[in-house]
């Protein structure tokens, strides 16, 4: 059981190394009959793309998607859709230098997944971290893409860089529309020279700094997931823990609610036109593990890049002392390029718990339920 699987009935296992000559990803359970080309999946993948800033790593892929399988050119839509059947989608390395990390083949990096992986299995890919780079999301962007075909386009998600070390976004300047006018995903204007001065300080010192990724998901109905054993929040939280470098998850309100009363926690509700209209979303959209109609909310804390030019004292395979220097070519801040994969492991969960809703209740049981909901 080597877990390169994830989801219930939109199932995604994803394959391939750093340095190998090829990564991607099965998709199984997306249902028939949509819309799917290499460009739909393509224009999600540029965003998570590297060599695009000074700031994160020079590595220069193209990160072109193949559909091997899983779609056919259907002569009513005039175009291809998918089929039901398993997708497979390929991404070539081009770019790879693995002679750079040939100092280390017989070194464990501090903070990296060296050590954990050759006590595990007694063998690893030393070059670029093999399963454990950041490269092997590039295929969680590509799953992500054909999720967010299953959702439609009544759910929307969305992700922004909210904090890089000590400094963080003012909430008071939050403008969406920024997001995709600077090189950092930040909403906040005026943060983006502070960090700027700051990643320069860090680049040329050759360190890393850490960063936290908030992510909204708008059009959520109410229902999604299952109490005890198949939240909804557990889920995301399982899915956003397990991207490379991620180290906290927070749902909503999350660990500032410690601080709160119960007065002030409490989301409180008002009739609305349409349903419920609450007063406000400390729960991040989930209540018992079941969205609830609001944004579903979280943040994700990245730890700093483990791959430093500083040297860091360490073991080798012999269990003698040593010292390492990691060369090659490395983001100073993994979560400036991580917001796409954020949203992309959003995607993969909310289509998930879309489809099990359906398959559990049915499309008509879920639209009499709420509207039960919104008489009573």
């Amino acid at each position: 059981m080597s877990h390169n699987i994830f989801g219930h009935l939109f199932r995604v296992t994803t394959w391939g190394e750093s340095h190998g000559p090829a990564l991607g990803c099965v998709i199984d359970g997306c249902p028939p009959g949509l819309p799917l080309t290499p460009e739909d999946i393509q224009v999600w993948l540029d965003r998570r793309r590297p060599g695009q800033g000074k700031f994160v790593t020079q590595r220069q892929e193209p990160d072109a998607v193949r559909i091997l399988s899983g779609v056919f050119e259907d002569d009513r839509t005039g175009g291809p859709v998918t089929t039901g059947t398993p997708i497979s989608l390929m991404i070539e390395n081009v770019d790879q230098r693995s002679k750079d990390y040939s100092e280390i083949a017989q070194a464990f990096r501090p903070g990296h997944a060296d050590y954990a992986y050759f006590a595990k299995y007694g063998v690893r890919d030393y070059r670029g971290g093999g399963r454990a780079s950041a490269r092997e999301t590039a295929a969680r962007v590509a799953a992500g893409a054909v999720a967010r075909k299953v959702l439609g386009p009544g759910v929307a998600i969305r992700a922004a860089l909210v904090q890089i070390g000590p400094d963080a976004v003012d909430r008071g300047r939050w403008d969406w529309a920024e997001v995709e006018r600077n090189g950092f995903w930040c909403p906040d204007p005026a943060t983006v020279e502070v960090w700027e001065r700051r990643l320069e300080a860090v680049r040329k010192a050759g360190s890393s700094i850490g960063a936290v990724i908030e992510v909204e998901a708008t059009g959520v109905p109410a229902g999604w997931g299952a109490p005890i054993y198949g939240k909804l929040d557990a889920e995301l939280a399982s899915a956003l823990m397990s991207i490379n470098a991620a180290k906290g998850v927070e749902i909503g309100e999350g660990f500032a609610s410690a601080a709160l009363s119960g007065e002030e926690n409490a989301d409180e509700m008002r009739p609305g036109a349409d349903g419920p209209l609450f007063l406000s979303n400390h729960a991040g959209g989930v209540l018992g593990g079941i969205s609830t109609g609001q944004s579903v909310v979280a943040r994700v804390a990245f730890k700093p890049t483990s791959s430093i030019l500083a040297p860091r004292r360490s073991i080798n395979e012999a269990g003698e002392a040593i010292e390492v220097r990691t060369k090659g070519r490395h983001d100073p801040c993994v979560g400036i390029r991580a917001a796409p994969v954020v949203e992309a492991m959003v995607a993969c969960v909310l289509a998930d718990a879309f489809l099990r809703h359906r398959g559990q209740v049915g499309d008509k049981v879920a639209a009499a339920s709420n509207a039960r909901a919104i008489d009573d």
